[in-house]
């Protein structure tokens, strides 16, 4: 397949990117900064801006399939706005670019603890991810208003780490997945195997997701 990636080189972007190449798609990686992703088999860099709708529909434009790992930053100073304008301007250039499948991976803070309680509004949230945490929750909140792409959001477990791929985890729907009385985690690798397993066969059309090692 042909695939968009939004945000190839931060910590979930740079672990989907090495999935994808060793499936052997051919990815289109979208970077302000072309010059930090080295060249790989099946890569192709597009220096481009992820919060200029324009940018992003020139760039995507003629792929199978769009993967967002969007995030400014978590010690990005206005991270709430700034991942607000890059969704809205990543969602508005996927449509004009008319690619229709999107996947978006989003945070852990929307799924729910305990019926009409999101992680994000309990009172031992972090602080410091706060901010972050409620732009990617109206992030979904938004996405699940687009009737214009065969949208998928996922969102990862509440602990997600470095570590080894093992090609399995469960999956999950829109609550915390749990691993006995403790919140469950996954290693970024294999939160990047449920990225391109959805893409490659996608179950979670118009619907958000979690997953958690297996």
């Amino acid at each position: 397949m042909k695939i968009a990636l939004i945000g190839p080189t931060g910590f979930v972007g740079s672990a989907v990117l090495t999935e994808a190449l060793q499936r052997n798609h051919a990815v289109t990686a979208l970077s302000r900064e072309p010059a930090k992703l080295a060249p790989r088999p099946g890569l192709t860099v597009v220096q481009a801006d992820a919060t200029d709708p324009a940018q992003v529909a020139a760039a995507v434009a003629g792929t199978d399939a769009v993967v967002s790992a969007y995030n400014p930053g978590w010690t990005h100073p206005q991270i709430h706005d700034e991942y607000l304008r890059g969704t809205r301007a990543i969602f508005e250039g996927v449509k004009r670019s008319r690619v229709k499948r999107l996947l978006v991976v989003g945070g852990a803070g929307s799924l729910y603890v305990a019926p009409g309680v999101q992680l994000v509004d309990t009172p031992t949230f972090p602080a410091e991810w706060k901010q972050g945490a409620l732009a990617a929750r109206e992030a979904l909140h938004l996405i699940r208003q687009e009737t214009a792409l065969d949208w998928t959001f996922l969102s990862p477990p509440v602990f997600l780490q470095p570590g080894e791929r093992t090609g399995a985890y469960r999956l999950g729907g829109d609550e915390v997945l749990m691993a006995g009385e403790q919140p469950a985690g996954i290693s970024v690798a294999d939160l990047a195997v449920a990225v391109l397993d959805e893409i490659e066969h996608p179950k979670h059309l118009q619907r958000r997701f979690t997953v958690a090692g297996a």
